[in-house]
């Protein structure tokens, strides 16, 4: 198992919010001993030179081997957190999608390999769910953001 820790520097990402009906898209997030602690949808860091948009096609062409379409608009979120006793520091652009390849609307569990390589899966998850398990929704203030999600 790989051992996470936050970069010690400001880091900016983008996440895409896929629907299927009031389920979100969401990858498990696990503690060290590997118990899901919470999740987040996929997305990942932009790089250098390259757009919020360009960044958000890049990970769910790399991470589900689909292409994507943006129908929303942007969210800014500010994201400082602790994990483990390390404080993590991110800026997180997120927008609702639409994901090119329907099947995956078809599909309760989606396993892929994120860019290190790290095995990973990913569910579709409505509020409820995540409340009744007492798992938690990341980044810190999406949960506002989707004020209107509601099951």
């Amino acid at each position: 198992m790989t051992v996470w820790r936050p970069s010690q520097q400001i880091r900016v990402k983008v996440i895409g919010l896929a629907w299927r009906k009031d389920q979100l898209l969401a990858a498990e997030v696990e503690d060290d001993s590997g118990r899901i602690k919470g999740v987040r949808p996929l997305g990942g860091a932009i790089e250098f030179g390259e757009s919020r948009e360009e960044a958000l096609h890049r990970e769910f062409r790399e991470e589900l081997e689909t292409a994507i379409r943006i129908v929303g608009p942007w969210h800014l979120l500010e994201n400082i957190f602790e994990h483990h006793g390390a404080i993590g520091h991110e800026y997180i652009f997120a927008a609702d999608i639409e994901l090119a390849d329907a099947s995956l609307y078809g599909r309760d569990e989606i396993r892929y390999s994120e860019f290190d390589e790290t095995a990973a899966t990913a569910r579709w998850f409505g509020r409820d769910r995540l409340q009744d398990a007492g798992i938690d929704l990341y980044p810190t203030g999406l949960d506002r953001l989707l004020s209107r999600w509601r099951d």
